[in-house]
């Protein structure tokens, strides 16, 4: 354990009957809470066009919808976690999202744009305190032997909210408008805060996060070489994908059908990355997390040349999902693997790293596709995903994966 780093036991916290007895639906509902978290962060992706046109602003301006999100979760990550280290994980959850379902029907029924940014940073805060307290909670909610699979069960919500979340929305806005889309996620927040009231035991805290953790963490090279390639393969990606919409309408000249069903493409692919990276990266992590960064920047790369024609576009953008798929596996991988003894400390680094390079990439690309377009953003895009590739050569082999637990 590095100097200054330590991890000072919470108040008792034994493994409750209750969580054993009702894991299953537990496990369910914070399932449900993520894919609901995901979706309605990553909806506007699908919505950019027809948000944009309703309050008259440019995409570059409906990418704040975006930017935003990622900047306060960054913050509300170690701001929060530390906060409440000593607050019963239970009230948590269940109190954020309840923000959650308020910051969809505020974006379901805002008068001006103003109000849907509100919701937005709501939306954030929520990021980051659920991500960070949530991702480590399978083994307090399943005996053993079952861990495993309810972790995989709850990251999978993660590429499930492009597969289903993304796809449904953007149908679902083409039939009854965008806001139709977040009262939707409204509804299935609430559902899912019901669930977790009905399943989930007391959850005081197991460790409590401090600062002096967070210090420690950050004074350790692996680190602090997992936030470089993180703000250099997040941002990549992200100030590229968040215009693929104006893309595929401007360029590929294709329909809200047709953009839903290559959106549909990408997600399912992704989800098979997602899956496919999950045992790989715990024993290669430079091969695996290489491969994606390269994937990734040939998709972005090609998509302006090749994806003028809906086969072209359809074909790369099936290659950029897998891509992506790979990423948070092996981000997360990397950093529990730069501290495996103090989970809830990495979990909250790489959510803040992730989040704040998620917001850099929509704002940077923002400002690119208002001063050019959405296709000189995706070259861009591809070019610095290079250099996460390269980043992850450089430095992968100093850190000896982990299996997330």
């Amino acid at each position: 354990m590095p100097t200054g780093t330590t991890l000072r036991p919470a108040p008792s916290a034994p493994k409750p009957r209750a969580a054993r007895d009702g894991g299953t639906l537990a496990v369910l509902a914070v399932t449900t809470g993520v894919f609901s978290i995901v979706t309605t962060e990553i909806l506007p992706i699908g919505l950019l066009t027809p948000i944009g046109a309703t309050f008259r602003i440019s995409d570059g301006t409906a990418g704040l919808m975006m930017t935003l999100p990622g900047i306060v979760a960054a913050v509300a990550a170690p701001v929060v976690t530390v906060a409440t280290r000593r607050a019963d994980r239970r009230t948590m959850l269940c109190a954020l999202l309840l923000v959650l379902t308020l910051a969809d029907l505020l974006s379901a029924l805002a008068p001006a744009y103003w109000a849907v940014l509100t919701a937005r940073i709501a939306l954030g805060l929520v990021i980051g305190a659920f991500w960070s307290i949530g991702s480590g909670l399978a083994p307090r909610l399943v005996p053993e032997h079952r861990q495993a699979r309810a972790n995989t069960l709850i990251f999978s919500a993660v590429p499930l909210g492009s597969v289903l979340g993304v796809p449904a929305g953007v149908f679902l806005g083409s039939l009854a408008g965008w806001r139709a889309a977040f009262l939707a996620m409204a509804a299935l927040t609430l559902l899912a805060l019901a669930a977790l009231l009905r399943s989930l035991p007391p959850l005081p805290p197991s460790t409590a996060t401090g600062l002096d953790v967070l210090r420690g963490l950050l004074a350790q090279r692996g680190t602090r070489t997992g936030i470089l390639v993180t703000f250099l393969i997040v941002p990549a990606h992200f100030g590229s994908y968040t215009y693929v919409t104006p893309f595929l309408t401007g360029t590929t000249h294709a329909g809200t059908g047709l953009i839903t069903a290559l959106l549909l493409g990408y997600g399912a692919t992704g989800l098979l990355g997602n899956v496919l990276a999950g045992g790989r990266a715990a024993r290669a992590l430079r091969p695996v997390f290489g491969a994606a960064a390269v994937l990734l920047a040939g998709a972005a790369l090609l998509l302006p040349l090749l994806g003028t024609g809906v086969p072209g576009a359809a074909v790369l953008l099936t290659v950029w999902g897998l891509a992506y798929g790979v990423v948070p596996v092996c981000s997360l991988s990397w950093f529990l693997a730069a501290a495996p003894h103090a989970p809830e400390g990495a979990g909250v680094v790489f959510t803040s790293a992730f989040q704040a390079a998620f917001s850099i990439g929509a704002l940077t690309g923002g400002l690119v596709v208002d001063h050019t377009s959405p296709g000189t953003v995706m070259p861009l895009g591809g070019a610095v995903a290079l250099l996460a590739a390269a980043a992850v050569w450089r430095y992968g082999h100093r850190v000896r994966p982990v299996e997330p637990s």
